[in-house]
């Protein structure tokens, strides 16, 4: 049996992850210690629906868990609420924003690394079947040099959970896993409800499309023979969530770490870039720090 941990269960993650549990059988060898949120109201109602424990304190499992997943709304609370997990050398489910700040993100993943912790998460957007799609397509040069490309996702801006960082990483990650995980800088453009980023990859650009209050989710892929887009749903039947949560019972089970702790964060100097770009009206280098 592996003992889990689920800290801040604000949004829906902590409960399409315990429905999995309950409903599954191949979590059958997954037992939940407890959840923990500074919501209180959001701890009850999970416990009142799956009977998990809500414990009074992050920290309350240290010598237990075999694994944590970590999924409050708000990225400034990510550092935090792991560190405490990180030297017991446990895996990780980090949801998204990864971090707010830069030097949080590289604080954390300089920890998971010394303590051998291994992590998976950010967005589970990048687990959609035509973005894995279209980054397969571009990867073999199926349709000959990439030329450019459009990724468009929801964002909100105004929120308690940091604002923009809050859904951003979600069309970041996607443009960053099709196109490549380190553009050389980003220019935003604020029309509203609508932010446009242009991302600067040298020998092509791509486009970022931001809505506010619109849930579309749209991809394309532009090469010298040939495009590819597709508008794709990300809600409660997508299997990206599925495979997310996969991905985190691999680790607890003994699986490779699929990313690199570099990898995972680049999001973050992307998602800093842009906020950066969206005040100074002015094209920003994305000056990445390395684990």
């Amino acid at each position: 049996m592996k003992n889990i941990v689920i800290l801040g269960c604000e949004n829906s993650h902590a409960n399409t992850f315990l429905n999995f549990i309950k409903e599954r059988a191949e979590y059958s060898d997954i037992n939940v210690l407890g959840v923990y949120s500074a919501d209180k109201d959001a701890a009850a109602k999970l416990s009142d629906k799956f009977g998990v424990n809500v414990l009074e304190r992050y920290d309350a499992c240290v010598d237990d868990a075999d694994g944590v997943i970590i999924t409050a709304r708000h990225g400034d609370d990510h550092l935090k609420l792991s560190r405490p997990y990180i030297k017991t050398g446990v895996p990780m489910f980090i949801d998204k924003p990864i971090c707010i700040k830069e030097s949080d993100a590289l604080t954390l993943m300089r920890e998971c690394r010394d303590a051998g912790v291994r992590v998976t998460g950010g967005s589970s957007c990048i687990h959609c079947e035509f973005i894995q799609k279209i980054k397969s397509i571009r990867q073999t040069g199926e349709l000959g040099a990439t030329i450019g490309g459009i990724v468009r996702a929801p964002i909100s801006m105004e929120n308690a959970y940091g604002g923009f960082f809050f859904y951003s990483q979600h069309l970041v990650e996607m443009m960053l896993e099709v196109f490549g995980r380190y553009p050389a800088s980003v220019m935003a453009f604020d029309a509203g409800k609508k932010i446009t980023v242009v991302f600067r990859y040298g020998e092509f650009d791509t486009v970022g499309l931001f809505t506010d209050g619109i849930y579309t989710y749209y991809a394309m892929l532009a090469s010298e023979r040939g495009n590819v887009g597709e508008e794709f749903p990300v809600n409660g039947q997508s299997s990206c969530f599925v495979t997310e949560f996969d991905n985190f019972v691999s680790l607890l089970r003994g699986g490779e770490q699929k990313i690199s702790y570099d990898d995972f964060i680049s999001p973050v100097f992307v998602m800093n870039a842009i906020f950066r770009s969206l005040s100074s009206g002015k094209e920003e280098r994305i000056e990445y720090e390395r684990v």
